[in-house]
């Protein structure tokens, strides 16, 4: 099972929420992204909530060519 430290990836507001909050908080909930950031994302790919950031395709793909580039 992964394990992570949620303070150390989510905004203080959100570290003591359930995993189902997480995953619908916008994308602001996280650690380092702004509020003009999560918008932007929005506009751009139609992300509102962490669940639609983890559900990018564009993220899923470039994290898989990641983990062929590290298995060489």
């Amino acid at each position: 099972m992964a394990e992570i430290d949620l303070s150390k990836v989510l905004d203080k507001a959100w570290a003591d929420k359930s995993l189902p909050e997480i995953m619908a908080a916008p994308v602001s909930a996280l650690k380092g992204v702004s509020d003009r950031q999560g918008d932007l994302l929005e506009e751009a790919f139609r992300i509102k909530t962490v669940a639609d950031l983890a559900d990018l395709k564009f993220a899923r793909w470039a994290q898989a060519l990641a983990a062929l580039d590290a298995a060489k």
